[in-house]
Formats: C-alpha cells, sequence, structure tokens
C-alpha cells in the first residue's frame, strides 16, 4: 500500500478524533450561558469535562506532530499561510485552559465570571475558525510554483469558508449540548436536552448547505455517501434527542461529526492542498509527503503507539463516567474549589 494514502488516512482519523472529542469540550463550553442559572449550575458544567478536556485536546498535538513528519510541505504551507488564523485557535485555546485552573482560585463572583466569558470564547472561537480552515483547505486556496499561499487573511473569509465556521460552530454547540445531557442531572439536565434540540434543528439546516455546496463543487462518490452518512446520523442523533435517548443521541452525533470530516477528506483527495490559481501549484499527496523510508518508521511506531492512546483514553472515560450533580458540588470540601478539575490534574 501507498505509505502516503496511508498516513493521509491515519490524519484524517486523528482529526476526526480531536473534533469529536474536543468538539462536545468546546460545545460545553458554549453551552455554559444557556444551561446554568448560578454559579454552581456553572461549576456542574465545567466538572463534567474537568477530567478529560485537556486530554481531548492532545489529539490535536498528534494530528499536528504527524502532518508536521509524513507531510512537511503541507505543514509548511498550511502554518505559512493560515498563521493569523491558527495563531488566533491557539491564544483561544490557552484562554479556555487557563480559565478552567484560575476561575476557582478566589471566591468572588465578578472574578469567576471573567473567567467563565473566556471560557465560552475560548470555545466558540476556534468551533467556528476550525470549519473555516478545512473549508479553505478543501475549496483551495492561491499557491505559487513554490506552493507558498500568496492571498490575503481576507481571502480566507469567502463564503464557503464561513459557512463551514459556522456549520462547525453549530455542530459542536450541539455535540456539547448532548454530552452535557448525558452527563449530568436535574435542571440542567432537561435545559440542555431542550437546548440540544433547538440547536440541533438549526444545525441540521446549515450543515446540509454547506454538505451539499461541498459535494456540488468539489466532492466525489465517496464524498457524497459520507455526506449522506453525516446527515442521516444528525437528524437521528436529534430524533433521539427528543425521546430522551441520551446516549444514542451522543453517540449519534459523534458519529456524525465523523462522517462529516471525512467527507471533507475524501472531497480533498488525492490532493492536500489545493491551488485555487493553478492546479499546477497543488499539493498532493505525492509532493507533499515525506521520504517512504520516514513513512515506514512513523509507521512502525504509530502501529505500538496507538492502541496504548486508545487503551488510556478508554480508561479514562470509564473511570469518570458518573453524571455530575449539584450535590456532588454542593458536598465538596472547600466551596470554592472545583474539585473534580482539581482532581483531574
Amino acid at each position: 500500500m501507498d505509505l502516503g494514502v496511508l498516513w493521509f488516512g491515519i490524519i484524517a482519523f486523528f482529526f476526526v478524533g480531536y473534533f469529536v472529542l474536543d468538539g462536545f469540550d468546546f460545545g460545553v463550553g458554549m453551552s455554559m450561558p444557556f444551561v446554568s442559572k448560578d454559579d454552581t449550575d456553572r461549576r456542574v458544567v465545567i466538572n463534567a469535562i474537568g477530567p478529560i478536556w485537556d486530554l481531548n485536546e492532545t489529539w490535536l498535538i498528534v494530528a499536528g506532530a504527524s502532518l508536521f513528519a509524513a507531510f512537511p510541505e503541507w505543514y509548511a504551507t498550511l502554518f505559512s499561510g493560515f498563521y493569523l488564523p491558527l495563531l488566533i485557535i491557539l491564544l483561544a485555546l490557552i484562554l479556555r485552559g487557563v480559565s478552567f485552573e484560575y476561575r476557582h482560585q478566589r471566591p468572588e463572583l465578578s472574578w469567576k465570571r471573567r473567567f467563565d466569558r473566556m471560557i465560552v470564547w475560548g470555545s466558540a472561537v476556534p468551533a467556528f475558525l476550525w470549519g473555516v480552515a478545512f473549508a479553505n483547505i478543501v475549496r483551495g486556496v492561491a499557491l505559487d510554483a513554490n506552493h507558498d499561499y500568496t492571498g490575503t487573511v481576507f481571502d480566507l473569509l469567502n463564503p464557503y469558508a464561513l459557512l463551514g465556521g459556522l456549520t462547525t460552530l453549530l455542530l459542536f454547540f450541539t455535540h456539547g449540548a448532548f454530552f452535557l445531557a448525558l452527563k449530568t442531572e436535574g435542571q440542567i439536565r432537561v435545559r440542555s436536552r431542550a437546548l440540544a434540540t433547538r440547536a440541533g434543528v438549526l444545525t441540521i439546516g446549515v450543515a446540509a448547505a454547506f454538505l451539499v455546496w461541498t459535494v456540488v463543487d468539489f466532492g466525489s462518490l465517496p464524498a457524497l455517501l459520507l455526506a449522506i452518512a453525516a446527515a442521516v446520523t444528525l437528524i437521528a442523533a436529534v430524533l433521539a434527542n427528543i425521546r430522551g435517548r441520551e446516549g444514542f443521541a451522543f453517540g449519534l452525533m459523534a458519529a456524525t461529526i465523523a462522517f462529516a470530516v471525512l467527507a471533507l477528506f475524501a472531497a480533498l483527495f488525492p490532493n492536500v492542498m489545493p491551488a485555487s490559481n493553478d492546479p499546477a501549484n497543488s499539493l498532493t499527496i505525492a509532493n507533499a509527503s515525506s521520504s517512504p523510508y520516514t513513512l515506514q518508521v512513523m509507521s512502525w511506531t504509530a502501529l505500538i503507539a496507538l492502541p496504548l492512546i486508545l487503551a488510556y483514553q478508554g480508561w479514562t472515560y470509564w473511570v469518570f463516567r458518573k453524571r455530575v450533580t449539584r450535590a456532588h458540588i454542593d458536598g465538596s470540601s472547600e466551596p470554592g474549589v472545583d474539585s473534580t478539575v482539581d482532581a483531574a490534574h
């Protein structure tokens, strides 16, 4: 098998894992103002992802490192041409992580609310910009003969990319509401289910428009089939949520995001960065990949390490599988401390 194609698939798998797992983290952060009525509610929401949010972000690190090693030309073009959006994503992730750690350090509500706002924006900004970035990768950008990006930041804010950003924003928002309904009890659970239904209906319309645009302008038969699968599972997730089947709703939403990301990679194949100005300048799997020896070494490393990573993450989710309640927060030994978040670190 062509190792370049294999690693294209592996990187797609890493981004699927990142968007599915950190996607509901983003959604939980964005949902907090809509499902929380007081500080205890907000602590319940934060503690729902307290033990796992930083573990989920490691998928992005692995995806970025794999991209750098397997496709250095792709990595160089992407991170130089998309430097500002990716920097904003990084800063937002930093602010979000700092907020989780610092909001409980002082008892004043004004202090906590400032960090709560940072959690909301630190979740919403990456959720939107990741969609903008991937939509531009699929659509193609202006590249010269050396594969350097020759456009501007404003060229990245085209209608297709903005629709892609809105799609990922709504997908992650709904995914987070499903997770909160699955992970909490009481009124937060009720509010999360209601929020997920309303957001899910809107998401169906926006995601359908984006996937149709993708398939019509850039798609292939595999992309079409994956887009159909994403549409079916998204509708099924919303229906499952309406019926109170929270586990099914969350699982189907995870499948929706996975199918949607795979549809984008299928639409991109065999390119990795199409040139919108001249197809001859496009980066492909063939001209962007590392040497066969490098890919061979990476393949053996992945064969050993990936099962261990998946086993550890699965074990972590199993350990922290129980629902979080207000009673759990009220019973904390220190009223100002988010105990689940602290225990996770």
